[in-house]
């Protein structure tokens, strides 16, 4: 899945890395000959590459980035209080993961754009990755609600190291 770069930083070896859109890291290492990458040496050539796409493998499989923290989450929802626009393709914003948590009965959870179409129930939870369409339909009596989360303090970060 293409995600946009928004900030580069270090791994804790000292190589460069970059954070993309969804919060997912990526190596963006300058190791001649089997990666030439001399941009990333050099504070204008990271600042450049701010907004370039990489494909995030860690999005694909629908990996929760592990430093993400949850916020905030919405009421419970069932077959009856289910409002129409989740019904319809949504998504959430750069950076927001959401999981769709299943108290009683099943939901169904459909991600097009990833040919996914997934039975949810109180053991198998839906992993809403961020920016994505996606949307639910009533299987049966259902009772559920979604948690969001988002990188802990995502506001005060530099997109580049200065």
């Amino acid at each position: 899945m293409k995600r946009s770069i928004i900030r580069f930083g270090h791994d804790d070896i000292g190589d460069w890395v970059a954070t993309l859109s969804c919060g997912h890291l990526q190596h963006v290492r300058h190791s001649p000959p089997f990666i030439n990458r001399p941009w990333v040496t050099t504070k204008e050539g990271r600042k450049n590459k701010i907004g370039e796409v990489l494909n995030c493998i860690r999005c694909d499989k629908s990996e929760f980035p592990e430093n993400f923290v949850f916020y905030k989450k919405t009421p419970i929802f069932t077959e009856k209080s289910l409002p129409s626009g989740l019904k319809n393709d949504h998504s959430t914003k750069a950076g927001v993961w959401g999981k769709i948590i299943i108290i009683e009965g099943k939901l169904q959870y459909r991600v097009n754009s990833l040919g996914t179409d997934t039975e949810l129930s109180p053991n198998i939870p839906g992993i809403i990755l961020p920016e994505v369409l996606h949307s639910v339909a009533i299987l049966d009596t259902v009772e559920f609600y979604i948690e969001f989360y988002k990188e802990p303090d995502c506001l005060t970060k530099q997109p580049y190291p200065e």
